[in-house]
């Protein structure tokens, strides 16, 4: 078994894992550590080109409100290719060879991207950014649907949670690092080369580039389940009713749309908020990503555990809700600027983000898995992609659009008290701009959670018994540290002196 594996991941990950029919045991255990390393590889492209430092250098290049959420929407709103693809999948029956020839297209858009900060001024940079990201998108989408088939067919359902929380620790483990890499290397460009600021990314974005190389290579090395062979010629049409036609995974389709337009309609604008409002450097934005990895990070074997004890409904219904309450304090951090409470308001969100995105990604990402019926799988997870992907495209957009309507616009609410001492008032909320995009993503998002409570999934339990358990995985390492280098007798140890000094008192009466 090790033989396979050059990057050393523990053995436990593999056991049980040697239930596919269809390959040798020994061909399913070396798919699934190149399924591994694909994701490891791929979370090493993003963090490095797409997110917080995509958003940098556009703002780097004075890209309005709109175009950041343009360049936000362009990845999902390109997946919708992914129609097109599983047509070519069905004909064709060979889904690593589309899922590689469309995959390396996305990695000659990278390179084109690292290019456009040296070969073009800002205004014609915003213009080639917005093309390559686009295209980058479109290859991204034909290769999707191909994948992620490829994918369901290897990895058990019965470990899909254990498999993805490891997969997605190792792949945070990577982002953390890379970010604060990156963020020395933003910090010490600016002091090195100021007047060369918008190099620095071309630098990043080739350093991703070559992450993503990686992770096309481990794509080359994983078998293919084959396809069954097909009975008779159906139309293009009639594969994609057949999710439709399914009443619950109708009703998942419903949740995952407008749970994903929540998510979308507020988070890309997470770092413009930092950058443009509160005036805080990239520094400082890596810094907070970086926290919020960290504790997803944690959190990812936790949610990964309940995943596959109780049910990826009974995460989403925990993780859902705090991504919400993060979602809400944004606009309390900025009332109207920054005040004393800004910037431990922001650690409790990323936190909080930090939580709530390890426990939303996972079991998003598997809900789709498990509920797809097998050999079915294609046409399943490629409907609920489309849907997921459209409203991931018109989130951003719709957000850039009312963060730049509403940008000179302005509703506070005032606490005020009128006395014969004076007047006194406190301004409890402020909503400008920006503000407004998070506190519509926060009511759609608890209509979203609604969605959720029809949607029906073998082994669900009530939130309230999640959360107790959520609340002993928290407290048993803290109740460990207590018990750690004599830290509970150095607290005790004022309470310790006066219980002593009590029973001598007693024992001098009694005497």
């Amino acid at each position: 078994m090790k033989q396979y594996c050059r990057v050393p991941i523990p053995d436990g990950l593999w056991s049980g894992m040697e239930n596919n029919d269809d390959l040798t045991a020994e061909e399913t255990q070396l798919g699934l550590k190149h399924i591994f390393r694909v994701g490891v590889a791929g979370q090493a492209m993003v963090t490095l080109t797409e997110g917080v430092l995509l958003v940098g250098l556009a703002d780097a290049l004075d890209a309005p409100l709109f175009l950041i959420g343009l360049l936000a929407a362009i990845p999902p709103l390109t997946q919708l290719v992914q129609i097109p693809s599983t047509y070519l999948i069905e004909k064709y029956r060979s889904r690593k060879k589309i899922t590689l020839l469309a995959y390396t297209g996305t990695r000659v858009c990278l390179i084109l991207v690292a290019l456009v900060p040296l070969l073009f001024s800002p205004a014609l940079a915003l213009i080639f950014l917005l093309i390559f990201i686009l295209f980058r998108g479109i290859f991204a989408g034909l290769g999707a649907a191909a994948w992620n088939s490829i994918v369901h067919d290897l990895v058990p359902r019965d470990k899909l949670g254990e498999f993805f929380s490891r997969r997605w620790t190792y792949s945070i483990a990577i982002s953390i690092v890379l970010s604060l890499l990156a963020g020395f290397l933003l910090r010490g460009w600016s002091g090195w080369f100021p007047d060369r600021e918008l190099q620095v990314y071309s630098i990043i974005f080739f350093l991703g580039f070559l992450a993503g190389t990686i992770g096309l290579y481990s794509m080359s090395k994983t078998p293919e389940v084959p396809m069954p062979p097909v009975q008779e010629k159906t139309k293009f049409l009639k594969v994609f009713k057949r999710p439709f036609k399914d009443p619950n995974f109708r009703r998942l389709i419903a949740f995952l749309g407008s749970w994903n337009f929540t998510l979308f309609l507020a988070s890309p604008f997470f770092t413009i908020y930092l950058l443009r409002r509160l005036e805080f450097g990239m520094s400082f934005v890596i810094t907070m990503t970086v926290l919020s990895q960290v504790v997803n990070l944690v959190f990812m074997r936790v949610w990964g555990n309940f995943s596959d004890r109780y049910s990826n409904k009974s995460v989403l219904g925990i993780s859902g809700p705090l991504f919400l309450i993060a979602i809400i304090l944004w606009t309390f951090t900025g009332t109207p600027g920054r005040y004393v409470l800004t910037i431990p308001l922001l650690i409790v969100i990323y936190i909080l983000l930090g939580v709530a995105m390890s426990g939303v990604t996972l079991a998003t990402g598997n809900i789709s898995l498990k509920l797809a019926p097998k050999r079915e799988g294609t046409s399943y997870l490629a409907v609920n992609n489309l849907v997921s992907s459209l409203a991931m495209g018109t989130g951003p957009i719709l957000g850039g659009v009312i963060s730049n309507l509403l940008a000179e616009q302005r509703l506070s609410f005032t606490f005020s008290w009128t006395g014969p001492l004076g007047d006194f008032g406190i301004e409890a909320l402020s909503f400008q701009g920006i503000d407004f995009t998070f506190f519509v993503s926060f009511l759609i998002g608890l209509y979203s959670i609604h969605r959720l409570a029809l949607v029906i999934e073998e082994g669900e339990v009530r939130k309230d018994v999640v959360f107790r358990q959520l609340m002993l995985e928290i407290k048993r390492p803290l109740l460990n540290f207590t018990k750690v280098g004599g830290f509970r007798e150095i607290v005790e140890f004022p309470f310790s002196l006066i219980a002593e000094k009590r029973e001598k008192n007693r024992q001098k009466r009694n005497e």
